[in-house]
């Protein structure tokens, strides 16, 4: 019988972990001010892909062999081309490890929207919903087609 409680015990933990996990993934973060780095401070790769013509440039941090950054990528890719202002770029981090170390990212994808000076707006851990990431730029962009 002691068997049989262990067992309920462990699957109702393994679901409410899952329901947790679900409900956090794709959810958009603002930045905490007092963690951001200057761009002085980003790691090359990062401030390299800053477009200095955006508005906003949104840094998908992924690994060779993510599934979910796939999907990101044909969200944020999409979502790149149609907004005014809003660049896109994926980073590659599977190589460089301490690029993902310095920007705390514990997760692919994570997209991070950083200003043309280097300055975070918001980040998001897990694939993005679209919808719910435009809104959250919207103070920073002009939208060309909704």
């Amino acid at each position: 019988m002691t068997g049989l409680w262990v067992l309920v015990a462990v699957l109702v933990a393994g679901l409410a972990a899952g329901a947790l996990l679900k409900a956090r993934n794709g959810r958009v973060r603002e930045a905490d001010l007092s963690k951001t780095l200057p761009a002085r401070e980003l790691p090359g790769p990062v401030a390299d892909a800053l477009d200095p013509a955006s508005a906003v440039t949104l840094v998908q941090i992924s690994t060779t062999f993510c599934a979910p950054c796939r999907h990101a990528k044909a969200v944020l890719g999409p979502l790149a081309e149609r907004t005014d202002g809003l660049h896109h770029v994926e980073l590659d981090v599977t190589n460089q490890p301490e690029v993902a170390q310095s920007l705390s990212v514990l997760r692919t994808p994570t997209t991070i929207a950083l200003t043309p000076d280097g300055r975070e707006l918001l980040r998001v851990g897990g694939v993005p919903k679209g919808p719910e990431l435009l809104d959250a730029l919207r103070p920073h962009l002009t939208t060309r087609t909704p």
